[in-house]
């Protein structure tokens, strides 16, 4: 078999399919999607579904920033539900040092127009009684931030993408790709099980399997699998009020409100596998960190649990673009935690460089693979958390 396209996209999680929806959108011609298992099964289907706007540097905010436009008229554009909640992220701080960085992200947040608060310990306790907080130092927290449903956004940009004309294979075996064409350093297409298809540009969204994918085509990404888990507890009524998604930022632990009982993180693996087992002690630390910070989950069972893979980069930001020694080869890959809440963007400006020849709503040239090789990492001082 032997077929043709104009773009091939490998990769049929969050970030694969937005990009195909926004491609779809600027008609570049035949577009074919590739997921060898079923779509969204790998990272977007374990995902915790957060999003929010605060973040440490400021290209992480222009993303969730344009991404929220997106989740804020969702169903209006694809006529799907997201389950956006806007309950809130609230950071706490434990140390000094923690503090400060506290209060440089606030700046540099307020500089965009997030409406972030600065708060004592005391301000903490009057607003969330329930938790624990004589070893609060300072705390933030913005009531644009939330959770939506990983799986109504992927219907979304799945259907979309489908109604404008993207071939999405998954399941079957041609639609796992073995390999990528390369002659002369341009890509010439993919090969399946079942054969070849020619395509002169061909995107890697391939989430925590990057990295094989790169090496089909002779190209090293620095990107590693990270395994973390989380847990959710039987029924729980915590408070009246609404529960923000609360984020001991130093434990980095975070718990929020899954319907009626409480999802709670455990552990995330220091070392790289595909592994997504669960174990007991990643549960006994969740109950650890949860039973410290809100004293009345001592009387909480968790019910059940899940682990997923984190796509990580060296310097936890997102690497996306052109391969400068390989053309037709686009990056879509390390998002570190953040490819759920920044697809909508990422899409976006990954269809503009493929049709336009540059991203024009945000600027990507930091997040280029050429930055590894020349030092020119993106700090980030807030990785202790990544949802």
């Amino acid at each position: 078999m032997r077929k043709t396209a104009d773009i091939v996209i490998i990769g049929g999680g969050i970030i694969g399919l937005s990009i195909a929806y926004h491609l779809a959108l600027k008609r570049p011609g035949k577009v074919i999607l590739l997921e060898k298992g079923q779509l969204g099964e790998g990272s977007t289907g374990r995902s915790a579904g957060g999003i929010r706007t605060q973040f440490s540097t400021e290209i992480n905010i222009r993303f969730s920033l344009e991404s929220l436009k997106t989740f804020e008229r969702f169903e209006e554009e694809f006529g799907i539900d997201p389950e956006f909640k806007r309950i809130g992220y609230l950071f706490l701080a434990t140390t000094d040092s923690e503090k400060e960085i506290f209060k440089k992200n606030v700046s540099l947040q307020r500089r965009f127009g997030i409406p972030v608060e600065l708060l004592t310990p005391n301000e903490i306790k009057a607003r969330w009684p329930f938790l624990r907080t004589d070893d609060i130092v300072a705390g933030t927290f913005c009531s644009w931030d939330g959770y939506a449903g990983p799986s109504e956004v992927l219907s979304g940009f799945a259907g979309g993408a489908k109604r404008r004309g993207v071939e999405i294979c998954e399941g079957a075996e041609g639609a796992e790709v073995i390999g990528i064409s390369v002659v002369q350093r341009k890509v010439r297409g993919v090969k399946t099980k079942k054969g070849e298809i020619l395509a002169p540009v061909v995107v890697n969204a391939g989430g925590p399997f990057a990295s094989s994918i790169g090496e089909m085509a002779g190209i090293q990404i620095p990107v590693k699998p990270l395994r973390r888990q989380l847990f959710v507890t039987a029924p729980f009524h915590l408070s009246d009020r609404t529960v923000p998604l609360t984020i001991d930022f130093h434990r980095g632990w975070y718990f929020r409100q899954e319907v009626d009982g409480l999802l709670l993180s455990g552990p995330q693996d220091q070392e790289p596998s595909f592994n997504l087992s669960v174990d007991y002690e990643a549960m006994a630390e969740a109950s650890e960190n949860g039973t410290y910070r809100v004293p009345a989950l001592e009387k909480a069972c968790i019910a059940r649990g899940w682990a997923g893979l984190y796509e990580i980069s060296p310097d936890n930001h997102a690497i996306l673009g052109k391969v400068p020694e390989m053309e037709g080869l686009i990056l879509a890959n390390g998002l570190s935690g953040h490819g759920f809440q920044h697809s909508p963007a990422i899409g976006k400006v990954i269809a503009e460089l493929i049709t336009e020849g540059e991203s024009r709503t945000i600027d990507i040239a930091p997040l280029s693979i050429e930055r590894f090789k020349k030092g020119q990492l993106i700090v980030e001082p807030m990785t202790a958390f990544r949802g």
